[in-house]
């Protein structure tokens, strides 16, 4: 364990091994005064002379070859070799899988932070994405080898400008932030493009809008103005007109925003933007709420990225990989990354129809485009074009669900958190009481004002009933937060069970509330001190003997 439980692990009842040579265990009673064995680091298996794998001797030609290489510098060399766990195989493989049924999975349980793709992903896209003539290919390929993955790469953009109602996109960026860092250098590059470029200094975000929004802002040298959320958690029209000026550069608007409000006077936003002259970006990594509803292009906005890792399937959790596509209106595009794939030759919507009919098309080649195609680009913001892996999961997911498909995903996200917005408004209290879009945000004010108990106990009461806690204490603008994303996969089953369980909670939070300030009981460590473990998180193993790395220095060749 990286930091100290609070409620250290004891040997389980009747002398059970408490050794961890097993998967993890609980013991005790119901009632949860049980203790849950934690797996023992892998140093704690290690035996003196034990190996996993042997590699053979160095040939006498291997020998020889290593002996013309340039030595490594003596003050960089080890005295002896690292003290690395010293395991079999076998007991190596048994060690990580039993690690790996310590973690909560969107296989095993209930997942409501659907955000950033917590969500069940389909297992067709994974198998997708491993195909051999995807898997194997490299980016450096020549364009005559590589035709499958640009034809793809070319199909994909097509599809995400019909999503989106833009008139071009690039694949390039990395993730849904590195997207946003890459509109905003577009909105740069415009505005110097007019000569506004020592003008046009800040931008504006809304308090609802994601915390990258300003921090990308900031990154390309933008001042940030806050923008206050009215009474029904839209954007305060008057504020932002107030706001708006010659310095003003853009506008950066998530919608739906993170109270799962879309903003419904998002026309005159736009149109108040424009008039000054700036730029309309929206964050649209909630595009899923609004597939086949909503076409930020056609809305007008002059920049958006998707998400692709949250709203066309790959699991993101964890930190990667992930996808952040960038769409342009028609006077932004010259300023796309370069380079974008191509139709070099082919009937545009011939290949398009083809490929809706699962062909290739006779004649269609491919390609990327020349560096100097577009002067005004801002160049690459990615080495070569992309998460590919990630490009070909949100391709197969596209496709596999098709326009019928897409809307049915959003009416069904909808649709989730709108049953739970309104099945659990009795017992927490719902900070804006309208029609929600993806996911619901609710308060553990009630609970903490009137028993001491907070969002966070509540989150930690979710985990003895297997199910992982919502995304608590954000949006920032509501206290004791709660945000609520069910997604568009569970069932009418699945969101009952949710719903009795926080009933429960609640009705323990006024009955027994120490009871539940002292949850997790059944898990494989308690409450932990989760400030110490993000500022002086515990990483380094400690040898019995005190011996707990080799002196630096020179050693035998």
């Amino acid at each position: 364990m990286s930091v100290a439980d609070t409620r250290p692990a004891a040997a389980a009842p009747g002398g059970s091994d408490t050794s961890g040579r097993g998967s993890a265990f609980r013991s005790g009673t119901p009632e949860g005064d049980g203790v849950t064995v934690v797996e023992p680091l892998i140093f704690e298996h290690s035996r003196p002379g034990r190996r996993a794998v042997r590699f053979p001797s160095p040939s006498a030609a291997a020998r020889q070859a290593a002996a013309s290489q340039p030595r490594v510098p003596d003050p960089l060399r080890r005295r002896a070799a690292p003290r690395l766990p010293e395991v079999s195989e076998l007991d190596l493989v048994r060690h990580f899988n039993r690690l790996s049924h310590l973690n909560f999975a969107i296989d095993l349980g209930f997942y409501p932070l659907g955000s950033c793709t917590m969500k069940y992903n389909p297992k067709v896209n994974e198998w997708a994405a491993h195909l051999p003539g995807f898997a194997d290919s490299h980016p450096l390929d020549p364009a005559p080898l590589s035709q499958g993955s640009l034809e793809l790469q070319w199909l994909l953009a097509e599809l995400l400008k019909e999503v989106s109602g833009f008139a071009a996109v690039s694949l390039q960026p990395a993730a849904g932030a590195h997207g946003e860092l890459t509109g905003m250098l577009m909105a740069r590059a415009y505005h110097a493009s007019r000569g506004e470029g020592e003008q046009r200094t800040t931008v504006l975000v809304p308090d609802s809008a994601h915390g990258t929004n300003p921090a990308t802002a900031s990154m390309v040298g933008y001042a940030t103005v806050t923008i206050r959320s009215n009474e029904r958690g839209g954007i305060d029209l008057q504020a932002l007109r107030e706001a708006l000026g010659p310095e003003t550069a853009a506008l950066m608007i998530t919608n739906p925003s993170t109270l799962g409000i879309f903003e419904d006077q998002i026309d005159q936003v736009i149109a108040a933007v424009h008039e000054a002259g700036a730029l309309a970006y929206m964050d649209g990594a909630n595009l899923n709420a609004i597939l086949g509803r909503f076409r930020a292009g056609e809305a007008g906005f002059d920049l958006m990225h998707f998400n692709l890792h949250k709203t066309f399937s790959t699991p993101h959790g964890g930190g990667g990989p992930g996808a952040g596509p960038v769409g342009a209106s028609d006077r932004m595009a010259p300023f796309l990354p370069t380079p974008l794939p191509l139709l070099e030759a082919g009937d545009p919507e011939e290949v398009r129809r083809n490929a809706w009919r699962g062909r290739s098309t006779p004649g269609g080649r491919f390609a990327l485009e020349q560096p100097d195609a577009r002067p005004t680009s801002i160049g690459k913001v990615r080495a070569f074009t992309g998460n590919f892996g990630t490009h070909v999961r949100a391709y197969a997911y596209i496709r596999s669900n098709g326009a019928d498909g897409l809307r049915s995903v959003s009416n069904d996200a909808v649709l989730a958190a709108n049953y739970l917005r309104v099945r659990l408004s009795d017992a927490y209290e719902l900070p804006y009481d309208r029609i929600c879009k993806h996911e619901v945000i609710f308060s553990g004010r009630r609970q903490k004002r009137a028993n001491g108990v907070t969002t966070l106990d509540i989150a930690k009461a979710l985990l003895d009933e297997g199910i992982h806690p919502p995304t608590i204490y954000f949006p920032l603008i509501v206290d004791e937060a709660l945000m609520i994303e069910p997604t568009e996969t569970e069932s009418l089953e699945t969101l009952e069970r949710f719903v009795e369980v926080m009933h429960d909670i609640a009705r323990r939070a006024s009955q027994d509330p120490a009871a539940l300030r002292a949850s997790p009981r059944h898990t494989p460590v308690g409450r932990l001190d989760e400030a110490g473990a993000a500022r002086r998180p515990d990483l380094r193993y400690r040898f019995p003997d005190g011996a707990d790395s080799a002196p630096a220095g020179p050693t035998e060749p």
